[in-house]
């Protein structure tokens, strides 16, 4: 009789073997109408999901084992909220719903840059459209999905304003194009291929003809910050938002006018911006308080 080999034929999940689940979930995120944008956060949550729990079949309780996790990383509470909602549509798609406790979001600013932090950044990019693509959102105080869904139509050079199209309800508003931003943009249009995407032409393409997705842009501005020197938490929004807001009220501006550029609903969400480091407050203490 022979002796029966002892091997074990185990294997791990990897995330190739995810591929056809998770384009079965954008299928059903762009039938249900979600943005694009949000598909890819989606897709991106539920991908590291799946990947965890090394199933394609997750139970309730492998959600509220993985939600611990994330917990224990001490992810932000919109962070945690984000990866709730995009694995609780994924247990609607297959028929094993769940619930999570929505987290408030702090209702305060905990990073951002300063200027000096904003000017290390910008200066270590060589890559005009890279340079162009981070300048346009600075100065238009624009989220990463403002900024990949913006369209050569949405740059008006006479009026010098930028038509946003919001992300939520797909709504539209219009914030100033920043004078620092013209020149640059302008050189990069005099580069940049004419590329139409159902029939639209997205403002900034990859170099593969894409319209850049929110992931792409996060990396690209990690690598940035990163030959900057910055260490300093901070991501994306923290670039894009909070810097430039907390800016406009360090230099005066009201915050009537920051609501409406920032694009506010609430101005509690813009009061935010209220704080002020110590520095400025002594100047000004210094400045005001005299006999």
């Amino acid at each position: 009789m022979r002796k029966q080999i002892n091997v074990d034929w185990s294997r791990e999940t990897k995330k190739g073997d995810l591929g056809p689940t998770l384009r079965g979930y954008e299928r059903y995120l762009v039938n249900l109408g979600f943005r694009q944008s949000s598909i890819d956060m989606y897709v991106f949550r539920v991908g590291k999901y799946l990947e965890f729990v090394e199933t394609d079949q997750p139970s309730p309780s492998d959600f509220t084992r993985f939600r611990e996790v994330l917990q224990e990383k001490r992810l932000s509470r919109s962070t945690l909220n984000s990866y709730g909602f995009s694995i609780k549509k994924y247990h609607e798609m297959i028929k094993q719903p769940v619930t999570f406790p929505f987290l408030k979001p702090n209702n305060t600013i905990l990073y951002l840059f300063n200027e000096q932090y904003i000017a290390k950044i910008l200066i270590v990019i060589h890559n005009l459209k890279h340079y162009c693509m981070l300048m346009v959102m600075f100065y238009g105080c624009l989220r990463v999905s403002d900024l990949i869904n913006l369209n050569d139509q949405d740059i008006d050079f006479g009026d010098k304003t930028i038509r946003v199209k919001e992300g939520k309800g797909g709504r539209e508003a219009i914030v100033p194009l920043n004078p620092e931003v013209i020149p640059v943009l302008m050189d990069y249009l005099k580069v940049r291929p004419s590329l139409k995407m159902d029939g639209e032409q997205p403002l900034f393409i990859t170099d593969f003809g894409h319209r850049w997705c929110r992931f792409g842009v996060y990396r690209m501005y990690k690598d940035y910050k990163k030959m900057a020197g910055i260490n300093k938490r901070g991501g994306l929004h923290v670039f894009g938002r909070h810097t430039p807001g907390s800016l406009m009220i360090k230099n005066g501006c009201d915050i009537m006018t920051i609501k409406e550029i920032m694009r506010h609903k609430d101005i509690e969400t813009t009061a935010r911006y209220l704080h002020i480091s110590d520095q400025t407050k002594r100047e000004k203490f210094e400045k005001y308080l005299v006999l």
